[in-house]
């Protein structure tokens, strides 16, 4: 803790998780450190893709503010993220305009889940199970790399956006 009062440092779980993006590039969560980040499971032929909109629109809001959207293509649920990274950057870029960092396509339940999944999962259970349930589930996690909340695929990504502001006024 600072003599403020808040937290310091970033989460030392969280700091070991990497990503490949779209283009091949790897990425550190830890390069996220200090960034409220929304974590989300994509996927371009589902009902609730249309969500890429609201995402991107978050993220210009208030990404000048220190927060990320990190999308990760699954194809998991219904076959319905069948393209290959170029496909899907293609898809997200010429239908919704996404500047936001996306990975390469990975699993989110299972024994071959993305461990950055798994560790979300243990930390933010779901109702029921704690496995996803569908495409666009969303966990917010704070500047200080700890899970904060998890969202279902039916919250919209405006809905979002007081959790947002929280995060990021609990930051300064």
């Amino acid at each position: 803790m600072s003599p403020s009062g808040k937290a310091t440092g970033f989460d030392p779980v969280m700091r070991r998780f990497k990503l490949v993006l779209l283009d091949g590039q790897k990425v550190s969560i830890k390069q996220f450190k200090n960034k409220v980040i929304l974590i989300v499971n994509t996927a371009s032929k589902c009902g609730y893709t249309y969500q890429y909109k609201g995402l991107e629109e978050l993220y210009r809001k208030y990404q000048d503010k220190s927060f990320v959207v990190l999308g990760f293509p699954c194809d998991q649920f219904g076959k319905q993220e069948p393209g290959n990274s170029q496909e899907i950057h293609s898809f997200c870029s010429e239908n919704y305009d996404v500047t936001f960092p996306m990975s390469q396509k990975i699993k989110v339940n299972g024994k071959d889940a993305d461990p950055l999944y798994k560790y979300l999962k243990k930390k933010l259970k779901g109702v029921l199970t704690d496995s996803i349930k569908w495409n666009f589930t969303k966990f917010l996690v704070g500047s200080d790399g700890k899970p904060y909340k998890r969202f279902s695929s039916k919250i919209a990504p405006h809905n979002l956006e007081s959790h947002i502001k929280k995060l990021l006024d609990e930051k300064n």
